[in-house]
């Protein structure tokens, strides 16, 4: 099989769909990889070290998407992608379609069969091909909270880990997943005093083990909610449905009596955002005021650290691509049910539920598509 990697084109999303380690790999499998010049740069990955595992660079993404059977990317596309996919095509990437109605509608008109990362799962329903960047996003959410709670940031000059004599700072933490579990390993390493709200009982003994009751573990509803976010400094919010939008968590009107400064941090802006007010920004203009409160709604946060978050990737998403290019898609599809589930599209029809359901389109089963 072709693999093409195209250079990422999103606002200051520095990452690459594949490590030279990938390469190697592929090229031993007896497949061939092109990529995009300078398309590792921004990871700190030279076209020499590309050229030395394997891979062809080429000069343009056209070239790159002309080519290819099957296209790797870290983010979905955006405008300027959507006229170089076509039917005959794999697309392999973070798709998050429940939050683009626009990357849906041209993923349709294309014909591109599309499997996305975030909905590849496990029988455990752990999500392999996410969890690597939501520990990225997890700790970085409490470090970008911090920074954005410094009074020149607008925040409301306050330091999580106080000194002693002086009170700590209150982080809550809404989600006890991958991603909220990081967020409170690097809030507690900075000494703030922590609470993890979560829906599953189960989870929050857990956690509760974890952390030997230095984090406050509380069941998540709408009262605990209200109570725990008045109370934050820092408000991290990382609440996941695999393939669907967040639920809206944190109002407007709970937002205007939170303490003037206090910051929100929204991980699940990629599926849409549990805050009311959440709206997706970039690593160049990050942060907007909400009444008194600073929110933090970056969609790429694991772009902002490429060279950790690439390698990372290539970690988790080198197994699943090895089997769509031994085997062919609809093979590795059949044998394998994790990865049958990261099937969004193909040839204009929905194959995930949850991406129909937040658009109200036909949905087809994935076993569907793969019967010969």
């Amino acid at each position: 099989m072709l693999v093409g990697i195209p250079k990422e084109v999103k606002n200051n999303e520095y990452r690459v769909a594949l490590a030279p380690s990938g390469v190697v790999e592929f090229i031993k499998n007896g497949h061939h990889v092109i990529i995009e010049k300078s398309a590792g740069i921004g990871s700190a990955i030279s076209d020499e070290e590309y050229r030395n595992a394997g891979a062809k660079i080429l000069d343009t993404a056209d070239e790159i998407w002309q080519q290819a059977e099957m296209i790797m990317k870290v983010k979905e596309p955006i405008a300027i992608e959507y006229s170089k996919m076509r039917k005959d095509q794999i697309l392999f990437t973070y798709l998050h379609l429940a939050a683009s109605k626009e990357c849906t509608e041209a993923l349709i008109k294309s014909g591109t069969t599309a499997i996305a990362y975030e909905t590849v799962e496990l029988e455990n329903r752990s999500l392999p091909l996410l969890a690597p960047m939501s520990e990225v996003a997890g700790r970085l959410a409490t470090q970008v909270g911090a920074n954005s709670l410094m009074k020149f940031q607008g925040g409301r000059g306050l330091l999580l880990g106080g000194v002693p004599g002086v009170r700590k700072g209150k982080v809550v933490v809404i989600g006890g997943g991958v991603s909220g579990y990081h967020a409170a390993v690097m809030a507690v390493g900075l000494q703030a005093d922590v609470t993890i709200l979560d829906r599953n009982v189960d989870r929050l003994k857990e956690l509760d083990q974890i952390f030997d009751g230095k984090v406050e573990v509380l069941m998540s509803n709408a009262f605990e909610i209200e109570r725990c976010v008045l109370e934050a400094d820092l408000v991290i919010g990382a609440v996941l449905v695999p393939g669907a939008k967040a639920p809206k968590l944190v109002s407007n009107y709970l937002v205007k009596r939170m303490k003037p400064g206090s910051v929100l941090v929204d991980i699940a802006i990629d599926q849409g955002g549990c805050f009311e007010d959440s709206r997706a920004t970039t690593h160049d203009d990050p942060t907007y005021k909400v009444h008194e409160s600073i929110f933090y709604c970056v969609a790429n946060m694991p772009g902002s650290v490429p060279n950790t978050s690439t390698y990372a990737l290539t970690n988790v998403t080198l197994p699943y691509a090895l089997k769509i290019a031994n085997k062919g898609w609809q093979q590795a599809l059949r044998e394998d049910e994790s990865l049958r589930l990261g099937l969004n599209t193909h040839h204009g029809q929905i194959t995930y539920k949850a991406v129909a359901d937040a658009f109200n389109l036909e949905y087809i089963a994935p076993e569907k598509t793969l019967v010969s």
